[in-house]
């Protein structure tokens, strides 16, 4: 006797932190459960034969509802619901998240010569994702990166980006960030705030991030996928270098352009290769 139901995401994940709230025809609560980690309601809560309204709420989601008629054996089979999170993003499953640096790329562009552009990627980093269970907002983002794997495909500009022009990679060798705080920004897009430390200057960076999708991987995984992007300006982080060209044009660009494109696996750390 009692009620059961599953309570999950449009993409199949428990909600571990949903409420169900059963009222009766005139409007009166008679129980209320919550789910456990896997997302499952099960209260023993003897009901009445009768229509029941089921109510199932969990932060970040829309509220749904369901009806249910319990029979003379007491017991209230509500089956799965479906929750949507609010403004239709859904975020991978809460819990911790490991970057996995062989299937996702931290690349910058700048400027060059005022006609092109040059493309640079950094080769080694490191990184976790903390989604929480109950207000989203809290999530967590921390990366850091080695700043001397710097590659742009020419080996004297890498050597010079790497000296004290520009990222001092003797000094400062690694570039770090830190989130402080996720707003929604608009169905499936996010902003995160956070700090940007690199080359011994700490500034505000926000980045304007899409969720791409969760699944299962072929090694027995589950990923999510991430795109991200930030625009910085080189002065704000003390990289005034600069060779200005015949015509006043800048060699170098004072803007980049940040993209990241961020695969990461659920767990506090990658699996072994």
């Amino acid at each position: 006797m009692g009620l059961t139901a599953r309570i999950r995401t449009r993409d199949g994940w428990a909600v571990s932190h949903a409420v169900v709230t059963v009222t009766d025809r005139t409007g009166a609560q008679v129980l209320r459960a919550e789910a456990d980690a896997e997302g499952a309601v099960r209260d023993a809560t003897p009901l009445a034969p009768g229509a029941y309204t089921v109510i199932v709420t969990a932060v970040g989601y829309a509220p749904a509802a369901a009806s249910a008629l319990v029979t003379a054996s007491g017991r209230a089979e509500v089956g799965t619901v479906t929750l949507a999170r609010r403004g239709g993003t859904e975020l991978p499953p809460p819990g911790p998240w490991t970057i996995d640096p062989a299937h996702s790329s931290v690349a910058a562009v700048a400027r060059h010569l005022g006609i092109s552009s040059v493309r640079g990627r950094f080769t080694e980093f490191t990184g976790s994702v903390e989604i929480a269970p109950d207000d989203i907002t809290t999530s967590r983002v921390e990366a850091v990166i080695a700043a001397a794997s710097i590659d742009t495909g020419n080996d004297l500009r890498d050597t010079h980006l790497r000296s004290a022009d520009f990222l001092d990679v003797e000094r400062y060798p690694e570039i770090t960030y830190r989130s402080t705080g996720l707003t929604e920004a608009g169905p499936d897009r996010w902003t995160v705030h956070g700090e940007l430390a690199m080359r011994g200057v700490v500034r505000p960076v926000d980045l304007d991030l899409a969720c791409l999708g969760t699944g299962e991987d072929p090694w027995g995984g589950t990923r999510a996928a991430f795109h991200a992007t930030a625009e910085l300006r080189r002065e704000d982080f003390a990289m005034n270098y600069n060779q200005i060209l015949q015509a006043g044009v800048a060699a170098i660009g004072t803007t980049l352009k940040v993209e990241l494109d961020i695969q990461v696996v659920q767990g506090e750390s990658l699996p072994a290769a």
